[in-house]
C-alpha cells in the first residue's frame, strides 16, 4: 500500500521531437479545414459573448439598447456578423458530416449513406430555421 513508484526518466538527448513549421495546417486542405472549423469557435465564442451584452442592454432601458444597437449597426461589426453566420453554417455543416461517421442510421441490416445522413441535418436546420423566421414575422405582425 505505501509502495512509491519508481523509475528513471528518459534521456532528453534520445527523445524525439518533430520540428513543425508554424503553417503545418496550410500543407493539406484536411488541416487547413480542420483550423478553420476550430477558427469558427472564437468568432462564435464573440458572438454570444456580444449577445450576453445585448440581452444585458435591453435590462438597463430603451436608451441603453437603442445606442448599443447603433454601435452594433457599424460597418465593422456587419462585417464581423457575416463572418460569424458563414462560420456557424461552415461549423454546423462540418458537425453533421461527422455525425454521419460517428452515429450511421441503420435501418435493419442496411445503413443510410452518409451523404444522405448529412442532407437530411442540413435539411432539418433549414426547415427549422424557416419556422423561425416565420414566427418572428408572425410575432411583428
Amino acid at each position: 500500500m505505501g509502495s512509491k513508484m519508481s523509475g528513471t526518466r528518459p534521456d532528453k538527448s534520445k527523445l524525439y521531437h518533430p520540428q513543425m513549421p508554424a503553417t503545418w495546417w496550410l500543407q493539406k486542405s484536411s488541416y487547413l479545414l480542420f483550423m478553420l472549423r476550430e477558427l469558427s469557435s472564437v468568432f462564435i465564442a464573440i458572438f454570444l459573448i456580444v449577445y450576453l451584452v445585448q440581452i444585458y442592454q435591453l435590462t438597463r432601458g430603451p436608451e441603453a439598447y437603442t445606442a448599443f444597437a447603433q454601435n452594433l449597426s457599424s460597418p465593422g461589426w456587419v462585417v464581423f456578423h457575416f463572418l460569424a453566420l458563414l462560420f456557424s453554417l461552415f461549423h454546423s455543416i462540418t458537425w453533421f458530416q461527422s455525425t454521419a461517421v460517428v452515429m450511421p442510421l441503420r435501418i435493419g441490416a442496411r445503413e443510410l449513406p452518409r451523404q444522405l445522413m448529412t442532407g437530411l441535418n442540413i435539411a432539418a436546420l433549414i426547415a427549422v430555421s424557416i419556422v423561425i423566421l416565420i414566427f418572428f414575422n408572425m410575432l411583428r405582425g
